[in-house]
């Protein structure tokens, strides 16, 4: 016979949620900026591998 498991069965309690809830609210201009700056530069690099290729060859 398989066991009952005590803890399932108790009910959850949210007492020690804060009663008025702050709003998230994050600031991701400087992600943006850091990741067009890897994108740009991932760009270059590709561009100037397949240029070097050609000469290379």
């Amino acid at each position: 016979m398989a066991k009952k498991n005590k803890r399932a069965s108790q009910p959850v309690s949210f007492a020690s949620a804060p009663a008025a809830r702050e709003e998230f609210n994050p600031d991701y201009s400087m992600v943006k900026k850091d990741l067009k700056r890897i994108g740009s530069l991932a760009g270059f690099f590709i561009v100037v591998l397949v240029a070097l290729s050609f000469f290379l060859k």
